[in-house]
């Protein structure tokens, strides 16, 4: 299977000590080399930085259609966003783990399957690799400044079984 991903589902759930979840999931991520420069490249190190670096199962891979990068740069994405889809364009991929709204509309546009850290938690739930999602969506809302509206929260912890309606 043929997983890329953007940055934020990498800083994200290394922020909260999560990042394995993807090899378990997926075994491999693709990230094209201006996510790993968004990730490697600053002067502070961000989550995921160190990780990218030394984890096997994480790799860059160059996007070679630099024109379709070109008109995506148009649509006011970040240049990670824009080679995270073009990569998954060129590759062919199964499924593209990205998070902000623009980057997913777009991607979504162009056919491509897509989910984001919501998605990536509800299945790791459903596949035994986590206990809950609620600690976790928590943990990603306090430390990487993570934001999901309440009803959303609400509805994925509906989803897996973590709320009823007494309690919501």
């Amino acid at each position: 299977m043929i997983v890329i991903s953007d940055t934020s589902p990498i800083t994200s759930l290394a922020a909260v000590g999560q990042l394995d979840l993807l090899r378990q999931l997926y075994t491999k991520i693709l990230i094209p080399e201006a996510v790993y420069r968004e990730l490697t490249g600053t002067s502070t190190p961000v989550p995921g930085s160190k990780e990218v670096r030394t984890f096997d199962w994480i790799e860059v891979r160059q996007v070679t259609n630099r024109s379709r990068i070109t008109v995506l740069l148009e649509q006011q994405l970040d240049e990670g966003e824009c080679e995270a889809i073009a990569l998954a364009i060129e590759l062919d991929a199964e499924l593209l783990l990205i998070d902000e709204r623009r980057g997913r509309a777009e991607a979504d546009k162009l056919g491509l399957r897509i989910t984001g850290l919501l998605g990536v938690l509800v299945e790791a739930k459903q596949k035994g690799f986590i206990v809950a999602v609620k600690p976790v969506m928590d943990g990603l809302i306090a430390t990487a400044e993570f934001r999901v509206a309440d009803a959303l929260y609400t509805r994925i912890l509906h989803m897996v079984g973590e709320v009823n309606h007494l309690n919501a």
